[in-house]
């Protein structure tokens, strides 16, 4: 019942962006799309009774760019994860969000990239341009190397793609800890429960001595630093 009074509320708000998110696109003003993304996230998050505790910013240092690397629990890890990181962070996103009308102009106006997860070559082109952004404009992006969201709430095997990213690219990873998300709204659940959300920022870990050479070192060193950090929640 929650969250059906929620869309009954929050659905006319977001009628009413339209016009803005068209003009800030088509403009290209960037940072007021990302504010006014990141304030309708907030409101959203404040309508459905989900408070979020966010530890370790200072390990974020808004002038360098990263690829931040967080678990994946919930289809509210996506828009916790751009409204808590200070920077306008991109995101490659599975080919099937980019369907939805309005919200593909910004995000293709935002540098977001389209991913196939079905396609294997499909996946390095997408990877092979985010490189390419990150060199060319110092983006940072955010991936979850678990590719999907976990079904039981345990952490799963990363995949590649965002290693191919960061090494490529020479990018920090900066691995992310999410807690509580999935109790709230697990994989294949419409419906959203009130409650808390933990996040925590860990130190970056430098691409100096890795390369694709060692990438599996880098995988197990950034997905021990999560399991870990789990633990101690």
């Amino acid at each position: 019942m929650r969250t059906i009074i929620f869309l009954l509320l929050f659905v006319p708000i977001l009628l009413v962006t339209v016009p803005f998110w068209l003009l800030f696109s088509f403009f290209r003003l960037i940072t007021p799309l990302y504010l006014m993304g990141k304030g309708l996230a907030r409101l959203a998050f404040f309508m459905l009774g989900i408070k979020i505790q966010v530890r370790g910013i200072e390990n974020i240092d808004k002038n360098k760019n990263y690829i931040y690397m967080p678990n994946h629990l919930s289809f509210l890890d996506g828009p916790i994860m751009v409204m808590l990181i200070p920077q306008n962070v991109r995101v490659i996103v599975k080919k099937e969000v980019f369907k939805i009308p309005v919200l593909n102009y910004a995000m293709s106006k935002a540098a977001f990239i389209s991913v196939d997860r079905e396609g294997k070559e499909a996946g390095k082109q997408s990877i092979e341009k985010a490189v390419e952004q990150i060199k060319e404009n110092s983006y940072s992006f955010l991936v979850f190397p678990e590719g999907t969201r976990s079904r039981t709430g345990y952490l799963q095997e990363f995949r590649r793609g965002g290693f191919f990213l960061a090494v490529d690219s020479q990018t920090p990873i900066l691995p992310a800890v999410i807690k509580g998300s999935y109790e709230l709204m697990p994989k294949h659940s419409f419906f959203v429960k009130r409650g808390k959300v933990e996040v925590a920022f860990l130190p970056a870990v430098s691409m100096d001595n890795y390369t694709r050479e060692n990438m599996f070192d880098l995988m197990d060193t950034v997905r021990t630093k999560i399991s870990r950090k789990l633990d101690k929640f």
